[in-house]
């Protein structure tokens, strides 16, 4: 009988959830299914309840929450409509018809969530880059992923075929320092190359018209440009140090896709049409860079090596002189020495031929030594 009364006393009251309202669940629980906390989907419904809250409750119309929950559940998981469905005990047309609605609801906040160079001063862009590695004046790392569908039917399907030979479409995305998404595009078919993607984009157009003092970080897939900049091919002594100050800075890219899709299960494989898989992908960069701002928990990222993809354009001849201008300033000299004006004049020499060719450079001044020492510091 006492040890009945002692059970008893140690007992822990058993709580009864509202199993209709998923945000009686603790976070952990919440995370696991949905990628964001209570607090978090809390806010995106504040934010989507407008675009797509139902005019009636007629025929049990669902809640702003649960249309959000059924989203993110379908967007964390990857899973098929059906098996959500039953997670959720909604029908199969319903949750497509749910997923459909938050997604254009988010994609019409793509703009306000994801602006280039940042939500941050320009200054404060370029400090972040360059506590990375030491390289200098960078605004964004750019790169391209291929997000995997389903065939699509029409006669247009052979154009989905990448060179990995699977349906994809290519999505092109820059990234900040802290891995938020601050420009994305997509709409093209997986075998279209990253620099043509690239050539026909916004952010192209307002970069070569000079609109931001400042360089993106790409690949070898991409033509060197005098505000894109790549790594050297063949490269020799210092210009060892100027690649790998590169590839240290240029991986938040990597990393930025590494965070999205594990974060976001769906866009491993997406069994739908193109053009909806198009609006996924945009959703999910919003929802990427809401869960980045507000600080939500992150997903282990398992590290990887993105494709080989070579240029199809030649590099730029101004491109190359404004690479060779940061490797020589950045990376050739040590110590502030008079070797520094023999490495300044160089830099003058660059930027005359550049000058003439109608490219604007920003000029350096007197902590050009002090610059190369922190980069050589930090490369170091």
């Amino acid at each position: 009988m006492n040890v009945i009364l002692l059970r008893r006393a140690f007992r822990r009251e058993r709580v009864f959830r509202d199993r209709s309202d998923p945000l009686h669940f603790s976070d952990d629980h919440l995370y696991e299914r949905y990628r964001f906390s209570a607090d978090g989907i809390r806010y995106l419904c504040r934010l989507l309840g407008p675009k797509i809250r139902h005019r009636t409750v007629r025929s049990h119309a669902l809640s702003v929450t649960q249309m959000v929950c059924v989203a993110l559940r379908f967007l964390a998981s990857g899973g098929f409509l059906y098996s959500v469905g039953d997670a959720e005990q909604l029908s199969k047309a319903t949750i497509c018809h749910t997923i459909r609605s938050v997604c254009l609801a988010l994609t019409a906040m793509s703009d306000v969530f994801i602006s280039f160079p940042g939500h941050r001063r320009l200054h404060h862009i370029k400090e972040e880059f360059y506590r990375i590695a030491g390289f200098p004046n960078v605004i964004g790392a750019l790169d391209c992923t291929h997000i995997k569908i389903k065939c699509p039917s029409g006669a247009q399907e052979a154009d989905f075929v990448n060179r990995k030979s699977f349906h994809s479409i290519n999505v092109q995305m820059v990234c900040s320092a802290d891995c938020v998404i601050s420009d994305v595009v997509a709409k093209w078919p997986g075998s279209v190359h990253d620099s043509r993607v690239f050539r026909a984009s916004g952010i192209y157009q307002r970069l070569s018209q000079g609109e931001f003092s400042g360089v993106l970080l790409g690949d070898r897939g991409y033509a060197c440009q005098p505000f894109l900049l790549t790594p050297y091919t063949d490269p020799q002594d210092a210009q060892q140090a100027y690649n790998h100050a590169h590839a240290r800075t240029r991986a938040r890219i990597e990393m930025t896709f590494g965070l999205l899709k594990e974060r976001f299960q769906c866009l491993h494989h997406l069994r739908v049409s193109p053009s909806r898989a198009c609006d996924i992908t945009v959703a999910c960069a919003v929802l990427h860079n809401v869960a980045c701002l507000r600080k939500e928990r992150a997903p282990r990222v398992m590290s990887h090596m993105d494709w080989d993809n070579p240029a199809i354009f030649p590099n730029d001849d101004s491109g190359r002189l404004r690479q060779n201008s940061f490797h020589i300033t950045t990376y050739c000299f040590g110590p502030v020495t008079p070797t520094c004006a023999r490495a300044r004049a160089m830099v003058h020499a660059f930027e005359r031929n550049i000058s003439r060719k109608g490219v604007n450079v920003p000029k350096y001044g007197a902590d050009t030594g002090t610059l190369c020492e922190n980069a050589l510091r930090l490369v170091k």
